[in-house]
């Protein structure tokens, strides 16, 4: 015991960690570089696979190149356009919102179950005039939001460049990484290191996939029923699964109040259709993605979205999934596995 103790309570190695607790704040003081360039290690672990099989026939580079263009190109192909139609759909749906709200109003006093009188105090008008003044202020504040866009296109393209280099310089990022770390724990921070990229990777493309098949579900049954906005609706549905119970809650109001107008019949199908694509992915898809990759308790990603809403806000709920993977890793290899 005394020599353990001897043999890893030494000076370099306290250096090293107070020199790692420093570095930790300082990121704090950071946190929008630090989050762009994990969130672009995030995606370069998922993308990194592909590159190290084109690597056996061709040079580092050049696969990292290839890969790299071909993921833009899928999502120039598929993702901008649903975007771009997605976008006509938010305008169009934030002028029809006030009729919708008003419609959802008379709905709810012509339920017979219910007693309207009590109910008429309710006024929805100063909500209905709020919608309009939001329409409103989206247009009167377009310079703002072109600014906003400028400044997320300089920030995608910074994420490509860094995403790139972490593919291309893949070797050279791993050594300089562990080069950082003493001697005699230099192996095992390399293999920290190998589980972290593989846990996170894998994350991404099985997040992917699962939000995809929401929102294409969700999509496909709002189109049979003839639905406004389907497109608009899929992909909410898709983007707010990020968020676990919370997300899939405010979709499913947003397609209540969308629905809402073609009636009773209409609106409990498309809550069924919500219903049967959140079953089919807690049950089907998901966990048989899951399985292969490894379980994270869903107290273990509340406490998370609930850490990175609080201090990185939208960015780091986003990726929270991925961040609490990458602190797990590091509790059981540096504690847990050494406690056992």
């Amino acid at each position: 015991m005394i020599d353990i103790f001897r043999k890893y309570i030494t000076i370099k190695n306290i250096i090293f960690f107070i020199l790692a607790i420093l570095a930790l704040v300082f990121l704090s003081k950071i946190k929008d570089i630090a989050i762009l360039f994990f969130a672009s290690y995030v995606i370069a672990c998922s993308l990194n696979p592909i590159a190290d099989k084109l690597e056996k026939r061709i040079p580092r580079s050049a696969a990292a190149g290839i890969v790299m263009f071909g993921a833009l190109g899928i999502f120039l192909a598929f993702v901008v356009p649903i975007l771009v139609m997605g976008g006509h759909q938010i305008h169009s749906f934030l002028n029809v919102l006030p009729d919708h709200m008003q419609t959802a109003k008379n709905f709810i006093f012509s339920l017979p179950y219910l007693n309207a009188s009590d109910l008429r105090h309710i006024d929805l008008s100063s909500v209905v005039a709020s919608a309009f003044g939001f329409t409103g202020n989206v247009v009167s504040t377009s310079i703002s939001f072109s600014k906003e866009i400028v400044s997320g296109i300089i920030y995608f393209l910074a994420a490509c460049l860094i995403i790139y280099y972490f593919i291309a310089d893949k070797e050279t990022v791993r050594k300089g990484y562990i080069s950082l770390f003493p001697t005699e724990i230099k192996e095992r921070a390399d293999e920290i290191l190998e589980t972290i990229s593989q846990k996170i990777g894998g994350y991404v493309l099985a997040q992917v996939v699962t939000m995809a098949s929401v929102g294409i579900i969700v999509f496909l049954g709002l189109l049979m029923l003839k639905v406004d906005y389907a497109l608009l609706l899929g992909l909410i549905t898709a983007v707010f699964d990020l968020v676990p119970v919370v997300g899939p809650a405010l979709a499913l109001i947003v397609i209540i109040v969308s629905v809402i107008k073609f009636g009773p019949i209409t609106i409990g199908l498309a809550i069924l259709f919500f219903l049967f694509a959140q079953w089919a992915e807690n049950n089907l898809i998901r966990p048989y993605i899951f399985s292969k990759l490894f379980n994270l308790h869903p107290l273990i990603i509340y406490f998370f979205l609930f850490v990175t809403a609080q201090y990185l806000g939208i960015i780091g709920v986003v990726f929270a999934p991925a961040i609490a993977a990458t602190v797990c890793v590091l509790i059981e290899e540096l504690y847990i596995k050494s406690i056992n």
